[in-house]
């Protein structure tokens, strides 16, 4: 019952691999299967801290918990942050080993890393009876094939078969489908075992001569159409899904409990982490929340949250260019509620001592919160549990500053003064109960009549999230044709289809 397995690849990045390898992962643990998710490489400022004290990609997180399992360095071996437009942080089996510009790390470095990779995959592939793996982009991204440890390069050195999903809402998935086999070499087209189709709007009779037409072209089945549905996404890799000034996750804000809704304002800074930081409180009935980047789009804001970066330093320049620093100053004298966290909790203290991120030396920050940051070389990666108004917090930590808190009230491991607060603390809003408090003190001190929901329990809903995405698998997927798939692999004798890749 051991070794079996299946890579979930795409057309593009975004195509909704994610979404489909949890989707598979839940759908599976309900029949019973043992299951654990795997993505040999991933570039993603939204990561997580596991129990061990291992930083990996939440995706990879939110996966492990589709399966019912807890995550471990060996889902995520290898994690890259994005620093800027050509240097990322790397981080092996959730340890950070140093920063490597992409030149540096295609040349090399990547391959080196491919025995950790596979190392990690043949672990779980000997302790669960499945493993869903994700790939990263696309497979047919031939400049990287080359050095690739996480698509093509996986599956043949892993013999997985390949199932590559496309985004139909984007358009052009019929020529992308053939398009990913086409410009793969016979040997990487042997293992792409066939298609699924994303996101399909309308009647699926209207989509089958296409289907039908592109399994002659190319020998190869489509496995499933899954219909567009909203709110379904996981915790992301590469970016926001939304527009700057969109609400988050094109969540429906359901209808407040109290008179008034209460508006939140994300300052968009640039490297932003740990966005989902602020999906909690889009989770709550009447909490619209929005990222913003102009500072008149603080003026009705009751809330305004200074998210986590990857630059700091970085950040508070863009904060200060765009007059949001001036802005986010005015509300604090203002007693006007401003959170800060992690990155922005750095932000909003007196300066900045940074030889490790930015380089820059001494910063100044905003002084809105009496806290002098250091950064250290070494990373902080906990799981803290405390207390704060009154209620049970749960958070993790991901950051090399360390904070000297010279005043202020205590807030976990932070301070508050006034209304503004500041912590390292990621995740803490996902605790039921402190987020209600919290958002009640910020609805008195912006005047409003809001209530928060009694019932709302950010846990559920992202559980009736994975169920939904199982229930997506089970009811517009050829399951027992994909169990068969993870059970022996791409079936034999599919054709070759020419160019292929090039030499």
């Amino acid at each position: 019952m051991t070794g079996r397995g299946l890579l979930v690849a795409g057309t593009t990045s975004d195509a909704g691999k994610s979404v489909v390898t949890a989707g598979i992962c839940r759908w599976l643990v309900r029949q019973g299967v043992k299951v654990a998710p795997f993505k040999a490489q991933n570039m993603s400022l939204n990561s997580f801290v596991t129990r061990e004290g291992a930083e990996i990609g939440r995706a990879q997180a939110m996966q492990a918990q589709a399966c019912r399992v807890e995550p471990t360095a060996l889902m995520n071996p290898v994690l890259l942050k994005p620093g800027g437009e050509s240097s990322s942080q790397v981080v092996l089996l959730g340890r950070p080993i140093g920063e490597m510009s992409a030149r540096g790390y295609h040349g090399g470095r990547q391959q080196a890393l491919l025995g950790t990779v596979l190392d990690c995959l043949a672990e779980l592939r000997g302790t669960y009876d499945a493993v869903i793996c994700e790939g990263a982009g696309s497979p047919a991204e031939i400049n990287l094939r080359r050095t690739d440890i996480v698509n093509m390069g996986i599956a043949r050195n892993a013999r997985l078969p390949v199932l590559v999903v496309g985004d139909i809402d984007r358009g052009g998935v019929f020529a992308s489908f053939f398009g990913t086999v086409a410009l793969l070499s016979p040997q990487d087209q042997e293992c792409v075992a066939g298609f699924l189709v994303n996101k399909f709007r309308g009647d699926v009779s209207l989509l089958e001569p296409g289907l039908d037409m592109l399994h002659s072209l190319t020998g190869r089945r489509t496995y499933g159409v899954l219909p567009f549905r909203h709110g379904l996404g996981i915790d992301e890799e590469d970016g926001l899904r939304v527009s700057l000034r969109g609400s988050v996750r094109e969540s429906v804000v359901a209808p407040p409990v109290g008179e008034d809704v209460l508006r939140v304002a994300v300052c968009a800074v640039p490297l932003m982490s740990n966005f989902t930081d602020v999906d909690a409180l889009a989770a709550e009935p009447g909490v619209v929340v929005r990222f913003v980047d102009r500072p008149e789009e603080l003026a009705d804001a009751d809330l305004v949250v200074v998210p986590g970066t990857r630059g700091t330093v970085r950040a508070l320049e863009w904060l200060r260019e765009r007059g949001l620093a001036a802005a986010l100053a005015r509300r604090a004298a203002e007693h006007r509620p401003v959170l800060g966290i992690c990155g922005g909790f750095q932000i909003l203290g007196e300066h900045i001592e940074d030889d490790v991120e930015s380089r820059r030396g001494r910063v100044d920050g905003l002084g809105i919160l009496p806290v002098r940051v250091r950064f250290a070389r070494e990373k902080t990666l906990a799981r803290p549990v405390g207390e704060a108004l009154r209620e049970h917090v749960e958070g993790y930590e991901i950051h090399h500053g360390v904070a000297d808190v010279t005043g202020g009230e205590p807030f976990l491991d932070g301070c508050r003064v006034g209304q503004t607060w500041g912590t390292h603390w990621h995740g803490s809003l996902e605790s039921d109960g402190f987020r209600r408090a919290f958002l009640r003190e910020v609805a008195a001190a912006a005047g409003r009549r809001f209530v928060p929901a009694p019932g709302t329990s950010f846990a559920a809903l992202r559980e009736e999230q994975l169920d939904r995405l199982g229930d997506l698998i089970e009811q517009h997927a050829d399951t027992d044709a994909l169990w068969r798939l993870i059970e022996s692999g791409a079936p034999q004798g599919l054709p070759f289809i020419p160019p292929g890749a090039p030499a």
